[in-house]
């Protein structure tokens, strides 16, 4: 089996090392690059193609929305998970791309493997 490729996109560094390491240990799935704003992670996307990026909805410059939206133009795109702290009617999820939104703070092995299953159907 060829494990999922993961971009983790967040400006706080502790986030970034944590679900680092959440996807890292989580069968199936492999880290690919860490960037810390929207304009890093459309680079390293072009750069890396993975296969799912986790992104944080509050980044410098571009916010994670944002960056989505720019993302998931293309029909080979990455799939999209948006992260946040703050409850999802904070935002203006609708139309932007995102496969699924999901709190940071119940972030971990089953949740990304059933958010990728739930992203990916049939495959």
């Amino acid at each position: 089996m060829v494990a999922v490729r993961v971009l983790v996109v967040d400006d706080q560094e502790p986030f970034r090392r944590a679900i680092a390491a959440v996807v890292s240990e989580t069968d199936g799935f492999v880290v690919v690059a860490a960037s810390a704003s929207g304009e890093e992670s459309l680079q390293a996307i072009g750069r890396l193609r993975p296969d799912l990026v986790l992104m944080d909805v509050r980044l410098p410059g571009i916010d994670g929305i944002e960056a989505c939206r720019r993302i998931t133009v293309d029909a080979d795109a990455p799939v999209v998970v948006l992260l946040s702290t703050s409850p999802p009617d904070e935002f203006e999820l609708s139309g932007c791309g995102a496969a699924t939104y999901l709190a940071k703070a119940g972030f971990g092995p089953e949740q990304l493997v059933a958010t990728w299953t739930a992203a990916r159907p049939g495959c």
